[in-house]
């Protein structure tokens, strides 16, 4: 059995934030996360959505923080996010470094980082799919959550390329929102997902471009699936779609968002 050992707790502005140790199985080293929850709890179980950060940063980045406030703040929904392999408070291995210089060597030739990423993407997420596998099981042993609630998955950019293959062979998704990433080894995987989809793509990615982001939505098998495009370059996406997630959460979780909170 999974468990979450939970190592410290703060509470702010009405929203509880509690840092915890995944447990995924004998002998193997504890994943750092964290859960953010309504701070004066609740009567009946909440709804609870998975969020993947981005590549190069960790559970507790402003986003995936901002992100929960949206949730928590305005849902009264449960939030949790761990950190990816090699990212955060977990050891990067040799094979972490050799990928992210060659990410920087590409960068510094102006070459395009694409295959470096997805190649990247993948090999983190062999190993982050079972992980948030066991994030689950752990999570809905809580009362507070409980085994039959809904369930979200929120990611974008790593968060896509983590998610995708996780949703796809996860009953117990809702939901999901992806976005800003290739369609290499993704696609098949989409294809497998019927779940309603929200799906954010810049039409002036400088690394992925429109054919590709298309090509990656229109894989969804999904009956509901939206496309959300906007201008500007791959680190421009508005802030506003985080509020646009938040209400589809809203709708397919089954809580009423509140007045979008400052974050």
């Amino acid at each position: 059995m999974h468990s979450a050992h939970f190592t410290a707790q703060s509470s702010s502005n009405g929203i509880l934030e509690r840092d915890f140790t995944l447990g995924t199985g004998p002998g193997a080293p504890g994943v750092p996360g964290v859960l953010w929850s309504p701070a004066s709890g609740a009567a009946d179980p909440a709804p609870l959505v998975l969020m993947a950060h981005g590549g190069g940063n960790h559970k507790k980045h402003p986003a995936m923080s901002g992100r929960a406030r949206l949730l928590v703040a305005g849902c009264g929904f449960h939030v949790a996010v761990i950190d990816a392999p090699g990212h955060g408070d977990r050891p990067r291995t040799a094979h972490d470094e050799a990928e992210i210089a060659a990410l920087y060597a590409a960068r510094a030739a102006g070459e395009p980082e694409g295959p470096i990423v997805v190649r990247y993407n993948d090999h983190l997420a062999e190993q982050a799919v079972p992980e948030y596998r066991a994030l689950l099981d752990a999570l809905q042993e809580l009362p507070e959550i409980g085994a039959d609630g809904p369930v979200g998955f929120w990611g974008i950019n790593m968060g896509t390329a983590i998610g995708i293959p996780f949703v796809a062979g996860e009953p117990r998704i809702s939901a999901a929102v992806f976005g800003q990433h290739w369609p290499d080894t993704l696609a098949e995987q989409a294809r497998r997902i019927t779940v309603p989809v929200e799906f954010d793509l810049q039409w002036d990615d400088e690394h992925i471009t429109r054919e590709e982001g298309l090509a990656l939505f229109d894989a969804f098998a999904s009956k509901e699936k939206s496309l959300h495009v906007n201008s500007g370059r791959h680190k421009d996406l508005p802030r506003f779609e985080a509020d646009s997630a938040a209400r589809f959460f809203a709708r397919h979780l089954g809580r009423p968002t509140a007045p979008t909170p400052q974050v």
